[in-house]
Parts: C-alpha cells; sequence; structure tokens
C-alpha cells in the first residue's frame, strides 16, 4: 500500500496535468474555430472549380492533344503518395489514421507490382512511415514554422509534385489527409490528383446548366493553364481540412484526457482518505493499548 507522501505527490502531479490539458483544450477550441471558418469557406470554391474542371475534362475527352494531367502518361506502373498529417501529436488518433491509409494503399500497390514514392508533409507522418517504408521516402516538407496555412504553402508542394511529374519521376499521384465533419468524426482520405480525376457529369450538370457553351481559346489550352492551379487547390483545400480536423481531435482527446484526470484525482483522493484513516485508526489502536498495558 503506498503511504500518505506518495499519494499526496500522486495526486498533485495528476492535478498539474489536468490543468496542461485543460489549457491545451481551450487553445485548440480557440484554433479550431479559425480552422474550420477557413476549410467551409473553400469548400465551395472547391466544388465550383472541379465542377467547372469537369465540364472543361469532358469537352476535351482523352484526345491526344488533351494535357498530359488530364490524359496521365499512359501507365500507372509508379505511384507518388503525398502523405500530410500534423507536425505535432497529442491529438488522439488524427495522424495515426492518416497514415494507416497510407500504409494500407502502399501495400495493396506494392502487392500488384506497382512502385511506390512517398513525399510527407508533416514529421507525424515521416516518422510513422519511416518505420515500414523509409526506402521509398523521395521528400518531406516541414510546415513546422507556419502559424496559419496559406494557399502558398500548397503552391509549394504543388510546385514539387508537379516538377518530378514534369521530370517523369511516377506516374499517379495521391493525396492523404483528414476530411473535418465535425470535432469527434474526421475521415482518413485518398485522393488522386494526378492524372485529374473530376466527375465530368456533374460538372456539365452543374457548370453548364444543360446550356452548350464555346471556349476561347480551345478546352486544352484552358485546361493546361487551369490544371496545375488545380492540383494547388486540392492540395490547399486538403491542408485546410487537415487543420481542422487536428484542431477538432485535439480538442476531444485533451477533453477526455481531462476528465480522465477528473476520475484519477477521486480515485486517487479516495484513496488517500482511506489510508490517513487507517494510520489513525492504528495510531490509536497503540495508544489504547498502551494505556489498558499500564
Amino acid at each position: 500500500m503506498a503511504n500518505l507522501k506518495d499519494l499526496k505527490n500522486r495526486i498533485s502531479s495528476v492535478k498539474s496535468t489536468r490543468k496542461i490539458t485543460k489549457a491545451m483544450q481551450m487553445v485548440a477550441a480557440a484554433k479550431l474555430r479559425r480552422a474550420q471558418d477557413a476549410a467551409e469557406m473553400a469548400r465551395p470554391y472547391t466544388e465550383r472549380f472541379n465542377a467547372v474542371m469537369g465540364a472543361l475534362a469532358s469537352a476535351a475527352g482523352d484526345s491526344d492533344s488533351a494535357p498530359r494531367l488530364l490524359r496521365g502518361t499512359g501507365s500507372e506502373q509508379v505511384h507518388l503518395l503525398v502523405v500530410m498529417t500534423a507536425e505535432r501529436g497529442l491529438c488522439g488518433g488524427f495522424n495515426t489514421n492518416i497514415a494507416k491509409l497510407a500504409r494500407s494503399h502502399a501495400r495493396k500497390l506494392i502487392d500488384e507490382g506497382k512502385q511506390v514514392k512517398i513525399l510527407t508533409v508533416g514529421k507525424k507522418g515521416r516518422d510513422q512511415m519511416k518505420r515500414d517504408y523509409a526506402d521509398h521516402f523521395v521528400g518531406h516538407v516541414d510546415l513546422s514554422d507556419v502559424k496559419r496555412i496559406s494557399y502558398p504553402d500548397a503552391q509549394n508542394i504543388a510546385k514539387d509534385v508537379l516538377g518530378r511529374f514534369d521530370e517523369g519521376e511516377f506516374d499517379v499521384a495521391t493525396i492523404f489527409f483528414s476530411r473535418f465533419e465535425n470535432v469527434v468524426s474526421q475521415h482518413p482520405t485518398a485522393q488522386q490528383i494526378i492524372p485529374a480525376k473530376y466527375d465530368t457529369e456533374a460538372g456539365d450538370d452543374e457548370a453548364s446548366g444543360g446550356t452548350l457553351y464555346d471556349y476561347e481559346p480551345s478546352e486544352e489550352e484552358i485546361l493546361a493553364d487551369l490544371l496545375p492551379r488545380g492540383v494547388a487547390t486540392q492540395i490547399f483545400a486538403a491542408l485546410l481540412e487537415n487543420a481542422a480536423s487536428e484542431q477538432g481531435a485535439r480538442m476531444s482527446a485533451m477533453d477526455n484526457a481531462t476528465r480522465n484526470a477528473g476520475e484519477m484525482i477521486e480515485d486517487l483522493t479516495i484513496e488517500y482518505n482511506r489510508t490517513r484513516q487507517a494510520v489513525i485508526t492504528n495510531e490509536l489502536i497503540e495508544i489504547i493499548s498502551g494505556a489498558e498495558a499500564l
């Protein structure tokens, strides 16, 4: 049985931990509101952009004149996996779930005889992916100094990915991130960005509304200019979703940790009081026994 001093020290230690987790929860809640607003404001633009791109892609078709970013290289042998996670931990299963999805996808491709290359964004994903796929790493993007995600950050990542594609380093690129739904629900997502995939039927319906448009210049020329922006837009939207998901997961994790610390303090306090009562009882018995012996 632990003595009173040990129990008192443990109670004090858990109380200090509870203060930290409560503070982290409040900070995450404040950051979540900004991150959630940014992610939700980006969704209409991304959806509309994808609808227009879908209409253009449908008009351009799969002809040889279509941009290479749209029609691809003609092969699916080499895959680039862009795994986007957080720079920090203490956010529940947020980082682990994204890395788990990426590992599963990589394992499937390798089993099919495909070549896998991995580009990580965020050191938590890098640390987890390195355990099993260190030989497949081709680069890492450090965002630890970035206080708030901005479009130039996504442009830099897109520039890196597009540069590798132009040099023929891969055939297919897929990004992995967590799509934000609410504080307790974030969904790990895999999205192919090269060759570009758009819902052409939805694009026709939403972008044209049943009206036939003539494009000037041609669809191929417009796509050649917009497709690189589309890659940056998809990466930017994924980064915003990740930022909101990270803060939501951290808020939920710290809330659970604060509750658990409170329950532990209650249990330790009960044990402390019982131990203290037992010590007092033993002292009384010794006093009474000594008095009766005289």
